[in-house]
This record gives structure tokens, sequence and C-alpha cells, in this order.
């Protein structure tokens, strides 16, 4: 990739999506612009996603100024591992972890991208599993509702392990424009307890 949204930094490296946007807003990193569907987006390089990563693990707590200055050296320095900053106590910055755990979360990213398709034929764009009518996000929902693996499965067995672990991955880094979906499970109170296949859900899309 040429560059990687905001809410793609804060899905690779777990930081809120306003702390993302803080640290560009207050220039500790610089994300260069690009126009894409009309729309100008702000993208980030590896390294800034590396420097945002420091930020989830702590570096947060630093003087803006030390902050600046390791953003820096990383844009400038791609492979350092190891810096010191500071005058008479000298802190040490180690990146190694940092770029490593990064890379791996980016490999991730590119994984499931190959497993999700956007077609307007299918569920009028929704982005489903490949192969399937099944909406990552449905499945990502049933997750944060307290649904298991097994559970999902049961309901949707073309699905995988896999496939279910990094719904949410996909979802918080590529969110939907516009208003979401509508769920109409969502916020009412059971009236008892039945049981039926998950895929039901989906039987009228």
């Amino acid at each position: 990739m040429d560059g990687y949204t905001p809410a793609q930094a804060a899905a690779i490296t777990g930081l809120p999506l306003a702390a993302v946007h803080k640290a560009i807003d207050s220039r500790l990193i610089r994300p260069r612009s690009a126009r894409s569907g009309g729309s100008l987006r702000r993208l980030l390089t590896k390294e800034q996603l590396i420097y945002l990563q420091l930020e989830a693990e702590g570096l947060r707590l630093l003087p803006v100024g030390a902050r600046r200055e390791i953003a820096d050296s990383i844009q400038r320095s791609p492979k350092v591992d190891l810096m010191a900053i500071g005058n008479g106590t000298v802190l040490f910055v180690e990146f190694k972890a940092a770029r490593r755990k990064v890379e791996g979360q980016l490999k991730q990213l590119a994984h499931i991208e190959e497993m999700v398709v956007s077609d307007p034929e299918i569920m009028r764009g929704t982005p489903v599993f490949r192969g399937t009518r099944i909406p990552v996000d449905l499945v990502a929902d049933m997750l944060a509702q307290g649904a298991t693996a097994e559970e999902i499965l049961e309901g949707y067995p073309t699905l995988s392990n896999e496939k279910i672990a990094m719904a949410p991955l996909y979802v918080r880094a590529f969110p939907r424009r516009g208003r979401p979906s509508r769920r109409p499970w969502q916020g009412k109170k059971a009236r008892g307890r039945r049981s039926f296949a998950l895929s039901s859900l989906l039987k009228d899309a």
C-alpha cells in the first residue's frame, strides 16, 4: 500500500482513533494528503505507524518535544533499532519490537483483505467474506455482543475460526461510510429463549 488511513493506523496499533488524529493535529506525525473518490484523505507511512505503536505502548507519557524528536528520528532512519534522547538523564527508546508488531498486523490486515469482497450485486456492496453472503461487520458485531466463535460457526459453517477472529480488525480498519446499517435485534430485551440458526438473520437479506 502507498499509505495508511488514520482508521487503519488505529486498528493496527490499538490506539483510539481520536488519539491518532490528535497525534496528527499536534504535528507529531505529518501525513501526506491524497485525493480518492472526490475526497481528500490523510495517509500515514509505515514509519509513522511504528511511532503510533510506541504511543500505544506508553510514549504518550513523555513531553511533546521528546515525542516529536522520536517521530522525526523514525521517519529519517527507518531501520534504526535504538535511540537515546535527553540531556543528563538519558532515555533509550527501542524500536525493534514495535516495528515487528506493526509488520505482523499489516500482514494480518492484508490477509483479511483477500478474504473479503465488496460487490454492488452482493448485499448492496456490504463487505462480505469471499464466496459467501455473510457481512464481515455482522460477525464483528456478534463477537462484540458476546457470541463465541463456536456459536457463530454453528450458524455459519462456511466461515473459519481465522475469519471470525479477524473480522473486528477489518471493521475497525475499514469503517463503513454514511449511516450504520440497521440491526433490529440491537437494544432490545429478550422476551424468551429460543433456539434458531444464526443464518436466519440473513434469510431476507
